[in-house]
């Protein structure tokens, strides 16, 4: 089986990219496949959408042969509950690679003890054994052809969700996946706008602030923390772009954040720094035709395993042109 989960990025973090970022990011992190490797297929998502925006009529509906099921109150169940699907994705990442689907549930049954409990252990399997059977059907879909595309996006999307429809009952579906469905439906949104040519810029700014009044209260403070992020990242793009120094980086940061938060950033730059330089050993790596082996090897070696977990999608969103981040 080629298509190993690899990372899972929630909906909020994409929140804060640009929005070329935010709609390939959308697609390579929600388990479409994509035409070249790495590939990260871990955080699916829902996707049904349609925006009004002031000034125009309603936008294009979402394309869904098969429409998601309702949003429903969290269950009780106890193998249904929160962070079911990064269980999932953290499972089949310890199962590691494999040939064919067999191989990697027969290696399931013997780390499922080890990621839950035995109350819920033999439904967990069975859970697990059809989670691998929809990647293998999320690995036969087509990708967009654009990603900057929503309507190409949503086509794409509506046949994932026929093959999530397929495989899991509704109280399985929310529980895996209905939790990033309205920032989904908000990235979606975004991208609609902004690539709208009949909108003047005050129309668009209007709509963008619209579709973010739309998300929920936790959500849209995820929303915020996201741009607060993204604006530090900007910052310190802008500082390397400089060449400023740590000392000069932290009496910028001091007299706009206060010296607390420009001294936990300073240890940020110098954890980021470790970070890109084992990237670029791995990317190195990579380039060179290395083994499958040797890159097994070398991701023990450079990266712990939650770091493994989000290296794909690191390498991901370092393939997209700089002006796109």
């Amino acid at each position: 089986m080629t298509d190993r989960p690899v990372t899972r990025i929630p909906g909020a973090a994409l929140a804060g990219c640009g929005i070329a970022a935010a709609a390939a990011l959308l697609w390579w992190a929600t388990g479409g496949p994509a035409a070249q490797a790495p590939r990260p297929l871990g955080a699916e998502t829902a996707l049904a959408l349609v925006v009004e925006t002031r000034g125009r009529g309603p936008a294009t509906p979402a394309v869904w042969d098969a429409p998601a099921p309702p949003v429903a109150a969290a269950s009780d169940d106890p193998l249904l509950g929160s962070g079911l699907r990064d269980t999932l994705e953290a499972l089949l990442h310890a199962a590691g690679e494999a040939p064919e689907p067999g191989l990697l549930k027969a290696r399931l049954e013997g780390l499922i003890g080890q990621f839950f409990p035995p109350q819920v252990a033999t439904r967990a399997l069975a859970l697990a054994h059809r989670y691998v059977d929809y990647r293998v059907a999320l690995g036969r879909l087509q990708a967009p052809a654009d990603l900057r595309d929503p309507q190409a996006l949503r086509q794409a999307l509506a046949a994932r969700q026929k093959v999530r429809m397929a495989a899991f009952e509704p109280d399985e579906y929310q529980a895996l996946f209905a939790a990033d469905a309205q920032m989904d439906e908000y990235l979606l949104a975004r991208l609609e706008i902004e690539r709208d040519p009949s909108l003047t810029a005050d129309q668009k700014s209007a709509a963008l602030q619209q579709a973010e009044s739309a998300l929920a209260p936790a959500l849209q403070a995820q929303r915020s923390e996201a741009v607060a992020h993204v604006g530090l990242a900007r910052q310190t793009a802008d500082f390397d772009a400089q060449g400023m120094d740590a000392t000069a980086r932290f009496n910028v940061r001091s007299a706009q954040y206060g010296s607390e938060a420009a001294q936990r950033l300073a240890q940020v730059d110098t954890q980021d720094r470790q970070w890109q330089g084992r990237l670029d050993q791995y990317q190195a790596a990579m380039g060179s035709g290395s083994s499958s082996a040797r890159l097994a090897q070398l991701r023990s070696e450079l990266f712990t395993p939650q770091e493994q977990l989000r290296l794909e999608g690191a390498l991901a969103l370092r393939a997209l042109p700089a002006q796109a981040r």
